[in-house]
Order: C-alpha cells, then structure tokens, then sequence
C-alpha cells in the first residue's frame, strides 16, 4: 500500500484530506499518513491526528510514496509542488465520489477535483489544476495547467482557463470566452469578453481593477 502524504496543511490543504478519507481508493491501494508544509505549526489548533512530517523544502520523495496537491493559490501551488517534482515525487489525481464525469473528460497529473463538481463532455484539465466544491463545467472546456477554479464556479461551453488563473467563488464565464495565463477572476464576477493574460477583473460584467 502506498503511503500519501498532502502538500500543504492549510485550509485547503485540510479539506483534501478530508475529501482523501472519502475515497475508495483510501486504505486500499493507499493511506494519508501526513503533511508537508512549511509552516511546522499549521495544525496545532486543529485535531486531525495526522502529523507534519516535515518541510517540503526538505523532504526527499522516498519510493513508496505519493503525493496530493492541498495548496490553492496557483503560484504558490506551483513552487511548492515543483520542487517535489524535481526530486522524484509521484502526484496522484483526487476525484471525490460525488464528482460527475461525462464523456471523454481528460485529468492530467496532481488534479484536485472536490465534491459536487460537474464535468459534462470533451473536457481537458492540466496538470495540478484544482477545481473546488460544486463548480461546473460545460463542453469543450479547457483548464490549464496549475490554475484554481474555487466553489460555485462556472465554466460555460468552449471556455478556456489559462495557465496559473484563478477563479474566485461563484465567478462565471460565458460560452466561449478565454481567460489568459496567470489571469484573476474576482469571486462574484461574471466574464463576458476575453481577459488578457496577467490581468485581473471584478464585478458583472468583469472589469479590469
């Protein structure tokens, strides 16, 4: 059995091991046996049982272990896992049991897909993408690799997330839209036109800010 460790103790970091314990796959094929953050403390106010095994700037993947990203903010996401990489580390891809899958739906490595999430056709999301509790997304969508998309998202058709956005809560984009790499969605917005790369915008209709 392999033994899983989660990147991150914050709260996001929690709540995928709270998803983790969910899965089929948990004390089967693998077990959480802790943590890696940099922050030793991140636990001590929470009762989980489960301890920080270390840093993740110090950690060297061992052969009998795997990974799960619990880390949200794309850029900071991708400095922490990156390193792991480096050094060998084996990312799994969680998908909660209550997640709904269609039709050539594509998952690349270290995706983190939360409960109530729907992902209906001919969908591709890259590596370490996250998308979190009860968002939705529609045909022909495209989310890059390390972005974050938060709860009550929603990705209509033919959208496209670039590399390293961020959608906030309950922010939307209509059919066909692009957001471009590195890109902010405020929570609460709602995209109506293209955004360009390293921009951020906010209200409805989503304006830069």
């Amino acid at each position: 059995m392999k033994r899983v460790i989660i990147v991150g103790a914050g709260g996001f970091g929690r709540e995928v091991y709270s998803w983790a314990q969910e899965h089929p796959d948990n004390g089967r094929a693998w077990e959480v046996i802790g943590f890696l953050d940099d922050n030793r403390k991140a636990l001590d106010a929470f009762n989980y049982g489960t301890p920080i095994l270390g840093t993740i700037a110090e950690h060297q993947p061992a052969a009998d272990e795997q990974f799960l990203c619990g880390i949200g903010t794309p850029e900071v996401k991708r400095a922490a896992c990156q390193q792991l990489l480096d050094r060998g580390a084996e990312f799994l891809t969680l998908v909660h049991p209550s997640v709904v899958l269609g039709k050539n739906v594509q998952l690349a490595q270290g995706v983190v897909i939360c409960p109530g999430v729907v992902l209906t056709c001919d969908i591709q999301v890259g590596d370490f993408a996250m998308i979190n509790c009860s968002s939705s997304a529609g045909h022909d969508v495209r989310i890059g690799d390390w972005a974050t998309v938060s709860a009550h998202c929603d990705l209509t058709g033919g959208t496209a997330l670039g590399e390293m956005a961020f959608m906030g809560s309950g922010a939307r984009i209509l059919p066909g839209k692009t957001v471009g790499p590195r890109a902010l969605i405020g929570a609460g917005s709602v995209v109506l036109g293209n955004v360009p790369a390293d921009s951020k915008v906010f209200g409805n209709p989503a304006r830069a800010f």
